[in-house]
């Protein structure tokens, strides 16, 4: 299981990220640009100690985090709103890549084409979305239970 970030605009958010990733041994990857430094204090801040034992790859852009998941077969899950499978009924394979879109824009009509699924957190209505952080805690979590990916 695998994480990836779309064009972050939050450090905060990106450091919270980071160290539920290092914390379950899942990696990381940041699409950039972000939207603020990537060594910015906040991140540093939000990740404390746990995000430089995070094993991150930034890549520049979406073709270049394209090419390198088409290149290891990776399934591309993206978590998002407009998501036709709720998360409880989609089934996660050990090579999926869960990913998130910015907290600002989400991700552009090209990446929602490209995930292979497309897939949301049910929640109360009249409820817009959760913080990008907590809908990547609750989405791994699952993934990983599914997997039976949890470190022993």
């Amino acid at each position: 299981m695998e994480i990836a970030l779309f064009q972050p605009d939050i450090a905060g958010n990106v450091g919270t990220i980071l160290r539920t990733a290092a914390c379950f041994g899942t990696p990381a990857h940041i699409v950039e640009p972000c939207g603020f430094p990537f060594g910015d204090a906040a991140l540093k801040r939000a990740g404390m100690d746990y995000a430089v034992r995070a094993n991150v790859r930034r890549h520049p852009d979406w073709q270049a985090f394209r090419q390198w998941s088409q290149i290891g077969g990776q399934r591309i899950v993206l978590l998002t709103t407009a998501g036709a499978t709720p998360l409880p009924d989609f089934d996660f394979g050990q090579g999926d890549v869960l990913l998130f879109g910015s907290e600002s824009a989400g991700v552009p009509h090209h990446v929602h084409e490209a995930a292979a699924a497309r897939v949301a957190i049910p929640m109360q209505p009249g409820f817009r979305s959760l913080n990008v952080a907590v809908a990547a805690g609750i989405a791994l979590a699952e993934a990983l239970r599914q997997t039976k990916g949890f470190p022993a």
